[in-house]
């Protein structure tokens, strides 16, 4: 299932989902550039994020718990292949540094702030493609059960224009004694949107909080940052991800472009071919088991046409053996990664060939 949001309303494909009881991930892309993820199991709710985020967000959430140390409290491990966020909430959870509760609080926080953000959504485009459940399922619920509170949140909001116009700013307090449960956050440099993650309100009752303090002369809000003058672009480098896993490539995307990187990921490697001639990527990660073609038969095209002969070739296999090393090699594949695979792994091998 994919189109436009001019054709479909976001509202009527969460609930097509739902219905339908379907497993897998929405990807919605606005007219702006902006992406954001959503992932359902048997139609139900169960994660959503963005491409911004990287673990920002959660931070917040953890600072809003007097937590935070805890990521740093965490023993390195491999992600495999959930995104980074709900990989790290679920290690937080699996180490009792987070309890059940504080645990399926920041997950209904982080899909609450989603849906906020695409509710009112009316240009952009949508993919929805049926994969394997995240795991482990920390949280579910229904859409149809909390869609009409988001549409009254989105209308409660727009009520404050212009006073308040973006999530992005920060509240200034001038009157010590006004907001007491918010003061402590209320210092020039916090945003709205941190505002509703420390203290777990949403984005509605913080906006009417903010909104008739700034009535009664107890905060001011910085107005929206004036754009800077403009600087010579510099082009970030584009990676191709070649993985017949969808969630391996969703893990790559993620990460890869919260790092600044661009990033493309396709699971059919008679496809990726067609991508790899049309946009000329600057690396390329390509997994070695794959139906049609597989990794060791692409890399040898590649290497065969003098546009791609010098073009870093990562490979990603499950295996670590010495005959696969040796394999690789010899069809002319720069580096080989075994899976599954850090975060820090990931960057330290694409940095290694492809500086931003």
């Amino acid at each position: 299932m994919q189109g436009t949001l001019r054709e479909i309303d976001i509202h009527t494909i969460i609930h097509l989902i739902e219905c339908g009881q379907r497993t897998g991930e929405l990807l919605i892309e606005s007219s702006t550039g902006k992406f954001w993820f959503l992932f359902f199991d048997n139609g139900e709710l169960i994660y959503a994020t963005d491409t911004d985020s990287n673990l920002t967000r959660l931070q917040d959430y953890l600072h809003g718990l007097g937590l935070d140390q805890a990521l740093d409290r965490l023993s390195s491990s491999k992600l495999g292949i959930n995104v980074l966020e709900y990989g790290q909430i679920w290690a937080l959870l699996e180490a009792n540094i987070l309890s059940p509760d504080q645990t399926k609080s920041i997950l209904e926080g982080t899909i609450r702030e989603v849906l906020f953000d695409i509710i009112g959504l009316y240009q952009g485009t949508f993919v929805f493609e049926i994969s394997t459940a995240l795991t482990p399922r920390l949280t579910r619920f229904k859409f149809s059960q909390i869609s009409s509170q988001y549409s009254q949140q989105l209308q409660t909001w727009k009520k404050f224009y212009p006073v308040l116009q973006s999530l992005d700013q920060c509240p200034i307090l001038l009157d010590r004694e006004a907001l007491p449960h918010l003061s402590a956050w209320i210092d020039g440099k916090t945003t709205l949107r941190q505002l509703t993650r420390y203290t777990g309100q949403d984005i509605s009752q913080i906006g009417q909080q903010i909104y008739d303090a700034i009535a009664l002369g107890q905060v001011t809000i910085n107005p929206l940052a004036l754009s800077a003058p403009q600087q010579v672009k510099v082009q970030s480098p584009r990676i191709l991800c070649i993985d017949d896993s969808v969630t391996i490539c969703r893990a790559v995307e993620y990460i890869l472009h919260n790092h600044g990187f661009q990033v493309m990921a396709v699971s059919s490697p008679t496809k990726a071919l067609s991508l790899i001639f049309q946009h000329k990527p600057d690396l390329i990660l390509c997994d070695i088991t794959m139906p049609e073609i597989d990794g060791y038969e692409l890399c040898g095209m590649l290497r065969k046409s003098s546009a791609f002969a010098k073009v870093p070739i990562i490979m990603l296999t499950g295996k670590d053996g010495f005959i696969d090393r040796v394999k690789a090699r010899m069809v002319g594949a720069t580096e080989y990664l075994t899976k599954p695979f850090g975060e820090k792994e990931l960057l330290t091998t694409v940095e290694k060939y492809c500086k931003r």
